[in-house]
């Protein structure tokens, strides 16, 4: 575990977000270094994210004239217009439909990545919680057990080994080396403190991480239903489909400046950490642990002395003395004084209770443990987080740029679609070419109305008649012969 320190090397892409300009509002140059409590820094962030705006501005303003554009520029309609050519639009809609399913394919992955290195960052805290809590624990009983247990037995036995003065200097002896323990336990640093620093740290960062990753995978799903609805609308040419396109592409293209300025702030300041983490470790930690404690953790290595080595030592060298005394007493004394057997077993079991925390304890406050719960929460946050972070950046990106094109393509889809209707309309009913004049509307009234005169003598019922050829100028003989016949009978 010498060498595990140089195990991790910030990835090439911290040092390009790292050396990205950093300006706070009055566009003045601020130090990379992360320090997120700082006001200049917290505005150089923010300018970042504001960077987005700038781009959803020049797409708007894009947008914006392009319509302008359509509607105030529109030609005289000619062969040309009537007869549209839809290739550029059926391109630039197929075109868009790949882009924004190649984007919702990087982002799902991005998204999963990120999710993965901000898991191993939580997981690593908390085992390192874990750590800090049973190293608190072992310190704990171990201080209450000398402190309280042992204080009462030795109490007890002055009492009873009060005739004897060699026995009761032993006790004060013992005393002494119990204090000797106490002070030891009482120097190395509270723990607790830590441990609830770093729980409420891995759960806030649970918190907005699941709500990031929901946030981001809801983004997706909503641009892949968006681009179906797109093709459905193309597709059917349906006026209602193109108008939820446009209202929801609107929002979908700020929603994807939006998060790409997130997204890219969230790199940016993720990256400033990765490439000296040790920095700002330390200086968060100098108000409670000593510097040595910090750098023996961070680095790990042979070559630095461990800081609990000589406390751990003397709590090692009292607890064995304390015990040849205890076997000492067991073995002369309670030969003399029964009564003081069941004290001195209760201060061997209180003794060998401290000896095994203190294996524990030495276990524990090795840095290796804690030293590889840090780099994994250094190779989570810095390789799979920022790369992921990265790769949303990128589906952010494309998706602003797809849906742009997209939302100029569905104004001139509109325009063709009601080009078409509008020259269908003009299509003349006395034309003897057009298909309609072929069918003969059915009149249900005159369906009733019995002739008076056959067709065709010849050709069986009235159902069966052919319809009337078309009125001529001349005057039917049989209609003439009726009137006559009416005249005839009044």
């Amino acid at each position: 575990m010498a060498s595990s320190r140089q195990d991790y090397i910030a990835p090439w892409w911290t040092y390009w977000l790292h050396n990205f300009p950093h300006l706070n509002f009055n566009f003045q140059t601020v130090d990379n270094t992360f320090k997120p409590e700082d006001a200049s820094y917290q505005q150089s962030l923010i300018f970042l994210a504001c960077v987005s705006a700038v781009g959803l501005g020049l797409s708007l303003l894009v947008l914006s004239a392009y319509l302008t554009c359509l509607c105030c520029c529109r030609r005289e309609e000619d062969e040309e217009v009537k007869r549209p050519d839809t290739c550029c639009v059926t391109w630039a809609a197929v075109i868009t439909g790949l882009v924004i399913c190649s984007a919702v394919g990087v982002g799902f992955y991005g998204n999963s990545e990120t999710n993965d290195g901000v898991y191993q960052l939580t997981y690593s805290i908390y085992n390192a919680n874990h750590t800090l809590g049973g190293i608190g624990s072992m310190v704990g009983n171990s201080l209450g057990s000398m402190q309280v247990g042992l204080k009462e037995h030795l109490e007890r036995l002055d009492e009873i080994f009060s005739p004897r003065g060699d026995y009761t200097q032993i006790l004060r002896f013992m005393q002494q080396m119990a204090d000797n323990i106490i002070q030891q336990l009482t120097a190395m640093p509270d723990t607790r403190k830590v441990q609830v620093d770093l729980a409420a740290i891995a759960d806030r960062t649970s918190f907005i991480e699941y709500y990031r990753w929901l946030t981001y995978l809801l983004l997706l799903i909503l641009d892949l239903v968006i681009c179906l609805i797109a093709c459905l609308g193309l597709a059917k040419q349906s006026r209602w489909l193109l108008t939820v396109i446009m209202v929801c592409g609107v929002l979908t293209l700020i929603m994807s400046w939006a998060s790409l300025g997130a997204g890219t702030a969230t790199a940016v300041g993720t990256s400033d950490f990765c490439v000296s983490p040790d920095k700002f470790i330390a200086n968060q930690t100098k108000d409670s642990l000593s510097a040595d404690i910090v750098h023996y953790y961070l680095y790990c290595s042979q070559s630095l002395p461990n800081p609990f080595q000589q406390s751990l030592t003397i709590f090692q060298r009292s607890l064995t003395t304390m015990q040849i005394q205890v076997q000492g007493l067991l073995q002369f004394a309670v030969a003399v004084f029964p009564t003081a057997e069941k004290d001195l077993l209760g201060i061997q079991r209180i003794l060998n209770s401290s000896e095994f925390n203190l294996h524990q304890l030495t276990a524990l406050m090795d840095c290796r443990s804690l030293h590889k719960d840090y780099l994994e929460a250094l190779l989570g946050v810095c390789y799979d987080g920022v790369e992921g972070l990265l790769y949303l950046c990128l589906f952010s990106l494309l998706a602003a740029c797809a849906f742009c094109v997209l939302l100029c393509a569905v104004p001139r889809a509109w325009t063709l679609i009601a080009i078409r209707e509008r020259d269908y309309d003009d299509i003349d009913e006395e034309d003897p070419f057009n298909p309609s004049r072929r069918i003969t509307p059915y009149n249900p009234a005159r369906a009733q109305v019995h002739s008076f005169c056959s067709y065709s003598s010849s050709m069986g019922s009235q159902t069966s008649l052919h319809p009337p050829l078309q009125a001529t100028s001349r005057t039917n003989p049989c209609y003439l012969k009726e009137i006559l016949a009416m005249k005839t009978s009044r």
